[in-house]
């Protein structure tokens, strides 16, 4: 029945989050301009995608989306299969918020920020 779930960050400006996920090894799959900006994005690698679109183009597209304040920046949570290798590629600049920890659930997990303030927290599962 479900396929597949892509997360749509919302955000001022996308170009800031552009090295945060190129340096993990995503490609932009697609990209549309709005204006003299880009107003969407498509990241991909593997079979993992995130997109990422300005306020200002889904304001032109769809406005009543942003009619009812969203209630913060969004939280993901992506699972890998070499969590030393994911952290290697995470940039100097985003924000640390947890190096590394083992969860309850057996995850090995690093947490940061990227550039818009979202959370993205990398997870190697236990085997």
């Amino acid at each position: 029945m479900y396929k597949q779930l892509t997360p749509v960050l919302i955000v001022d400006a996308i170009e800031p989050v552009l090295p945060f996920w190129e340096s993990l090894g995503f490609e932009r799959t697609a990209e549309v301009p709005h204006g003299d900006r880009l107003g969407f994005v498509i990241f991909s690698a593997g079979g993992v995608e995130v997109m990422y679109q300005t306020r200002a183009s889904v304001a032109a597209d769809l406005p009543a989306v942003l009619e009812t304040p969203a209630p913060g920046a969004a939280d993901l949570f992506v699972t890998v299969d070499d969590l030393d290798a994911v952290a290697a590629r995470i940039p100097k600049s985003a924000p640390v918020l947890v190096a590394r920890r083992t969860t309850f659930y057996g995850a090995d997990e690093t947490i940061v920020r990227d550039p818009a303030g979202n959370v993205v927290c990398f997870a190697q599962m236990a085997k």
